[in-house]
């Protein structure tokens, strides 16, 4: 009797099951990896923007009229400062939809109270004290 070589079907179906199953594992994993590491330059930026209003507050006695709000070289995130008066300022981080951080919102004060704000991500939590950077952490 002659033995053909080659795998049977059910060994074929067995490893893609088992390729599936770590797939399925793997896949959000790493997306919530990659998104950490996005959410970096949300958190470097602001901290930046908030020197420059420190500096600019120093020199001039008043948030108002400040206008350095471009962080170079951001990819994931637009910067913005919305109030800006003689003695607060808000500025925030909001994430871009086309680079996988829509619903991402960080913010910062004049008092270093930090935000975090997430629209439509399960598994994330808001924060008024903080800023969350993984998917279920809380300050």
């Amino acid at each position: 009797m002659h033995r053909t070589s080659g795998y049977t079907l059910i060994e074929i179906m067995i490893t893609l099951a088992i390729v599936g199953i770590l797939a399925a594992i793997a896949v959000p994993m790493y997306t919530d990896y990659v998104q950490r590491g996005k959410i970096t330059e949300a958190t470097s930026g602001l901290s930046e923007l908030r020197l420059r209003l420190e500096r600019y507050y120093a020199d001039n006695r008043t948030y108002a009229g400040f206008t350095n709000i471009a962080i170079s070289g951001a990819r994931y995130f637009d910067f913005a400062c919305p109030t800006l008066t003689a003695t607060a300022f808000t500025c925030t981080a909001t994430g871009r939809a086309g680079a996988g951080m829509g619903g991402f919102q960080y913010g910062i004060n004049q008092d270093n109270q930090r935000t975090s704000t997430f629209t439509g991500l399960p598994g994330w939590n808001d924060s008024t004290t903080c800023w969350v950077t993984k998917k279920g952490e809380t300050c």
